[in-house]
């Protein structure tokens, strides 16, 4: 048969048949017109070269197992030397897996020193020249406004649900025992980071952008709001403790953040949420809890870097 018929019967390309045959891998005899001939053997020798390349062994280090086919052996590594041959190949593999996981290493470390740089701004804008510019603590302008859709009526008179939540101070935090007094409790969606991007198009999403300037709201206004009748302040999300902890270390916030990864709070208080980034996440609000009760809710939450002073005058007002 001609070498198409071949590469289209062992699913490679013409070219790989050509490169796998200047190798000494395969041998078709010649035809006295000087063209090649292949036969079935052939065709069986280049699958397996073909699926042994696919696997990450180079075409030239394949010979023990063509040579242990052509010997007769019912499968290209029934012989000792195609075992060795596996044996150099996952050796060589592991090797270059070690030498990519710590150019990886290396390269995470330079973006984490690099976007740390400036100070930890968490969030991206776009400067007039369409070039990336980190913000800290701003939020760009016209942000769409999320609507009250009454999503959150149902909650004042509601009492906490016995859920214990792991805190960024290492405690477990049980919400249907948050102590006398109001406490107050603030959900947001995600915190972003310098090092990692935000879901697409979150500043399209009415009432995602904006928890880190949210987060530098209540950081600012703690002692005021417990000045004002706060016995305690938490923030929530459903991101895990380890990512939490380093929000809250590097903006120096005063108050605990409690991680819901599986948004059980959402499902017991029947809580609005939203998806993005292939993620379910909370709907910004916050609650005031007083004596285990919910006794005013927040929602929606705009805009998110005035939130705490508006919490902190409902407090002096009541």
């Amino acid at each position: 048969m001609r070498i198409g018929e071949v590469a289209r019967r062992a699913g490679v390309s013409v070219k790989a048949v050509r490169y796998y045959e200047s190798l000494g891998l395969v041998a078709p005899r010649r035809l006295p017109n000087g063209y090649r001939d292949y036969g079935d053997h052939d065709v069986r020798l280049v699958r397996e070269v073909g699926a042994l390349v696919r696997l990450g062994i180079p075409a030239e280090r394949t010979r023990p197992f063509v040579e242990c086919l052509s010997a007769g052996r019912d499968h290209a590594d029934d012989c000792p030397a195609s075992l060795a041959g596996y044996r150099a190949a996952i050796d060589d593999l592991t090797r270059r897996i070690e030498e990519l996981t710590a150019r990886r290493a290396t390269l995470a470390a330079h973006l984490r020193t690099a976007a740390y740089r400036g100070g930890g701004g968490t969030e991206t804008d776009e400067d007039e020249d369409g070039m990336a510019e980190t913000t800290y603590t701003t939020l760009p302008a016209g942000l769409p406004v999320p609507e009250d859709d009454g999503a959150a009526d149902h909650l004042p008179g509601r009492a906490m649900p016995a859920l214990t939540l792991t805190a960024t101070s290492g405690e477990e935090v049980a919400l249907d025992a948050l102590g006398p007094g109001r406490t107050v409790l603030y959900l947001y969606p995600l915190s972003g980071r310098p090092d990692t991007d935000l879901p697409e198009g979150w500043n399209a999403i009415p009432g995602a952008r904006g928890c880190t300037p949210e987060a530098c709201g209540f950081r600012d206004h703690h002692q005021e709001l417990t000045a004002a009748g706060a016995t305690a302040v938490y923030g929530l999300s459903s991101q895990d403790t380890a990512y939490q902890r380093e929000f809250a270390g590097r903006l120096r916030l005063p108050f605990a953040v409690l991680s819901d990864p599986g948004l059980e709070l959402a499902a017991a208080l029947d809580l609005p949420t939203f998806e993005a980034g292939g993620a379910r996440l909370f709907r910004r609000m916050t609650l005031i809890v007083r004596d285990g009760v919910i006794e005013h809710v927040f929602h929606p939450v705009f805009p998110p870097d005035e939130h705490a002073g508006q919490v902190l005058g409902w407090l002096r007002e009541h």
